[in-house]
């Protein structure tokens, strides 16, 4: 892994009007590192990170991605410079082909040309999906199309909003195993938020809680493995 600083947020404070969501945010994130971000429901995971790319303009604090700062960035720009997010939900477009919402991945990075050959490597399933509405696939599969519509433009970073919800476990593990490859094989530097306990621990090399909009604690994600820590930090 290399020591190149990819995500560098500085005291981030963004929210919905008058009202503070994340409040004093700091950290780093290295090139090819998989950071977790847990914590219960409510204390600003999602707020987070659509505040990264853009969705939600922040209040005051920065946001840099490889050196660059992009605070004051719209969200066509951020994923122009090679930021890639995956919300809650998916937001595939169900009507469309397979093909053709692989082919809008063309806006995130800077990749000299639509390539999406190269994704079928990590999921083998869409290219016997290519000319099937999104729609009508499983919610695996359509998570698997909007991660390989993020990384068919080869982007520095990558966002995950709970990207094992409504998944079957085996394609969990199948999406786990992308999120390794894609981390070693392209050095793609990934920030998901998650529930999934079994997922943290196969993919993640950090883990930070939040509550009430703050960063409150970095925990090895293998220690989520004992019943009493992950009670403490996501009240299961």
């Amino acid at each position: 892994m290399g020591e190149e600083v990819i995500l560098r947020l500085t005291d981030l404070h963004s929210g919905y009007g008058r009202v503070k969501v994340v409040e004093g945010i700091s950290l780093t994130v290295k090139r090819g590192e998989i950071l977790a971000i847990i914590g219960r429901n409510g204390v600003g995971k999602t707020t987070l990170m659509r505040s990264l790319i853009g969705q939600i303009p922040s209040q005051s604090g920065t946001i840099e991605l490889a050196g660059t700062p992009v605070t004051d960035l719209p969200v066509a720009r951020r994923a122009a410079l090679g930021m890639g997010y995956v919300p809650q939900g998916r937001e595939i477009f169900g009507k469309m082909t397979v093909a053709a919402n692989l082919e809008l991945g063309r806006g995130v990075g800077a990749a000299a040309e639509l390539n999406i050959g190269p994704v079928f490597d990590y999921f083998p399933i869409l290219e016997k999906r290519l000319q099937q509405p999104a729609g009508s696939m499983s919610g695996g599969e359509q998570q698997q199309l909007a991660i390989a519509r993020i990384i068919v433009g080869r982007p520095r970073i990558m966002l995950l909003d709970e990207p094992s919800e409504g998944v079957q476990p085996s394609i969990v593990q199948d999406i786990g195993q992308a999120i390794l490859r894609l981390s070693a094989e392209r050095g793609l530097t990934i920030v998901m938020v998650e529930q999934n306990l079994n997922l943290i621990q196969m993919v993640a090399d950090r883990c930070l809680v939040m509550d009430k909009g703050h960063v409150i604690a970095e925990v090895p994600p293998a220690a989520l493995a004992d019943s009493e820590t992950a009670r403490t930090y996501l009240a299961i």
